[in-house]
């Protein structure tokens, strides 16, 4: 990964309030992870970006079989994760980046949740697919979720999505948000995504999941 957006301070520590403020049925899609991942067979789930654990717990929660790893490289988040994972056993936290972990280690499925837009389609968002292939067994299964969409399409959805804003937020923060989503990030379209996915040596995947201009997909490794 070349290029690394870290949560600190005040950001990281208001992360999970603003996910759910802004991402419309985020909590729905973290409890179905387990489900969607049920039929898994190698129970080790690599989870890229794991930030505070959310998606972590959901799997602690669900079966006793999961052992996961979440790697992440803002301190902040992975402290924040620790405090709320400090009393499972089968749970490893790593600052740092997915390059970082032995590749000698097979996992049978993995997660990248909202962590590819932060990232500029000039390697960055290949190489980091191409190392999480690298660490899955074949066949097993990647989920994403990512804001997804060329820029009329995020346009589009944008206008959906402030119509599910909760009514405290500011005009101007609202403004300065969607301005950020606009121009800031570096979210590729459906065609470009599954691009991507082929290129790091997964089968195609499949677009299962959206709330406003957030997508879900999944793939295989081929």
């Amino acid at each position: 990964m070349s290029t690394v957006e870290i949560f600190e301070d005040q950001r990281a520590s208001n992360y999970n309030e603003f996910v759910q403020t802004w991402i419309p049925n985020y909590d729905y899609f973290l409890d179905k992870l387990p489900l969607l991942l049920k039929e898994t067979e190698n129970k080790n789930l690599l989870v890229a970006g794991c930030g505070t654990g959310n998606e972590i717990e959901r799997f602690v929660s669900s079966e006793k079989d999961w052992k996961m790893t979440g790697v992440d490289p803002s301190p902040d988040m992975i402290r924040q994760a620790q405090r709320k994972l400090e009393d499972y056993e089968n749970v490893n936290l790593i600052e740092g980046l997915v390059s970082d972990v032995d590749e000698s280690q097979k996992f049978g499925a993995a997660t990248l949740l909202l962590v590819l837009h932060f990232m500029k389609d000039s390697g960055a968002k290949l190489n980091l697919l191409k190392d999480i292939a690298k660490r899955l067994e074949s066949n097993a299964p990647l989920v994403i979720l990512d804001i997804t969409g060329d820029k009329t399409q995020i346009k589009e959805n944008l206008s959906v999505l402030k119509r599910f804003l909760p009514d405290h937020l500011s005009k101007e923060d609202i403004d300065n948000r969607l301005y950020r989503i606009e121009n800031k990030l570096h979210a590729v379209s459906e065609e470009r995504l599954i691009e991507l996915f082929v290129e790091a040596g997964f089968e195609k995947p499949l677009r299962f999941f959206q709330t406003s201009i957030y997508m879900g997909w999944i793939a295989n490794k081929k």
